[in-house]
């Protein structure tokens, strides 16, 4: 039996808090979702002024971040980007209902080695929803500090 870690909805709150601080920051109204490991919401917040699409767009980010274990942009990232026409997931975007996203804007959270849930941004352009992603994954790093290990970068493959 295996014991895993597991997201609380604090933590999960700080992210978002973090990456909404960071959209501000760069004046770009976001949406941000914070998953748990299954691609269940934990906090799901839209900034004034952002996008009515944009809560169920940045869940679609989340949901494929934590249940594919990849960053939403290594699907269509050239050459090798499985969703790429002619490669082995071409179409994938069409699964779960439509709710598998395969473009910029989704990161899974690394907790030890573990993929513990999932961010995902919608409202900016990719290179500002990165930056809103990173935000959210920076500041679960300084609150766990030294005793876990999180990964804080752009291209995450798990």
């Amino acid at each position: 039996m295996k014991t895993s870690l597991k997201l609380q909805l604090d933590e999960a709150r700080q992210m978002a808090r973090a990456a909404l601080a960071k959209a501000a920051e760069i004046g770009v109204p976001e949406t941000v979702c914070i998953t748990d490991e299954g691609g269940f919401p934990l906090v799901l917040e839209r900034m004034d002024g952002a996008r009515v699409t944009g809560p169920q767009i940045a869940w679609n980010k989340a949901f494929t971040a934590a249940g594919h274990k990849r960053s939403t942009h290594l699907f269509n990232t050239a050459p090798n980007g499985p969703a790429l026409p002619g490669n082995e997931a071409f179409g994938i975007q069409w699964s779960f209902e439509g709710k598998f996203a395969v473009f910029v804007g989704g990161f899974p959270i690394v907790v030890n080695g573990e993929v513990v849930g999932g961010v995902g941004l919608s409202g900016g352009n990719g290179e500002q929803d990165t930056q809103c992603g990173l935000a959210a994954l920076q500041a679960l790093k300084e609150l766990l500090g030294a005793s876990h290990e999180v990964v804080v970068q752009a291209d995450i493959k798990k």
